[in-house]
């Protein structure tokens, strides 16, 4: 987490307010209320908050509750659910899992996630488990008819496999979509929404712009997941809410679009992808 370095200074404010799909105010050097504050004043006036354990989940919905304008996720992060298992049991992952069932009912949780698979920090003894707790999670957010939002992270075919093999719920998001072009095309044809951080201005990151430039209009969204992956030109400092327009006016350069278009569409996907 980039904490040796200052915060970027506040970008020029966008002309169309969005929102930030995927945060982390839990893990940013700040209140609530101060990184609200600053990331109203750009035009990013909607945050989703993330609980990715029950305490942080417990706390995101906590938090949701408490400011308008704040929405919580709540789900066993693909780490910590091998981690339970494995380390605590059966017994403390069903106690978990229990526990992010009865916060996702609460009215002011959107979505079930950050659920899904990563197969680049767990490793082949936690496979089962971590595919056992995301089919759970899809399941869930069916239940209660409520998004899924997916972390994947080197994990795509068994991702989009997964999915297949539950069904879907109706409004599914791949947070910090990590995919290329033809990832991009298979979740435009399932209608799933792809939602893009600020690695996509990484120099490394061309399968991302590739991907960003073939996805449809209405499947975008835009995301800090702060304080993790801050835009270039400031990698290495804090990330946080206020630096969306950073991240939407390079998308917009990427896909050759007015950064007002861009947002228009942003703001509505955000708010058909999660319900409010």
């Amino acid at each position: 987490m980039p904490t040796s370095q200052p915060a970027p200074p506040l970008p020029v404010p966008l002309d169309v307010p969005v929102a930030d799909s995927h945060t982390h105010l839990d893990m940013q050097d700040t209140t609530v209320a101060e990184a609200l504050e600053k990331a109203a004043r750009v035009g990013v006036t909607t945050v989703v908050q993330i609980g990715c354990d029950l305490a942080r989940a417990r706390w995101a919905a906590d938090v949701a509750a408490e400011h308008p304008g704040v929405w919580a996720a709540v789900a066993l992060h693909p780490n910590e659910a091998p981690r339970l298992a494995l380390e605590e049991g059966r017994e403390a992952l069903e106690a978990a899992l229990a526990g992010i069932a009865e916060l996702a009912a609460l009215p002011q949780v959107l979505a079930v996630g950050e659920t899904g698979l990563d197969y680049f920090r767990t490793g082949p003894e936690g496979v089962a488990a971590q595919q056992e707790s995301f089919r759970r999670h899809i399941t869930l957010a069916k239940e209660l008819g409520k998004a899924l939002v997916i972390h994947d992270r080197e994990a795509h075919h068994d991702v989009l496999r997964l999915l297949d093999e539950e069904g879907a719920p109706e409004r599914t998001v791949f947070h910090c979509f990590s995919g290329g072009a033809d990832m991009a095309r298979v979740c435009a044809a399932k209608g799933y929404f792809m939602s893009f951080a600020g690695n996509v201005t990484f120099k490394s990151a061309r399968p991302l712009r590739e991907a960003l430039a073939v996805a449809p209009p209405e499947l975008l969204l835009v995301e800090t997941d702060a304080p993790f992956l801050t835009p270039e030109p400031y990698r290495g400092r804090p990330n946080a809410p206020y630096l969306v327009p950073v991240t939407l006016r390079a998308m917009a350069e990427v896909r050759g679009t007015d950064v007002d278009v861009l947002a228009e569409h942003v703001a509505a996907n955000t708010a058909r992808a999660f319900g409010y």
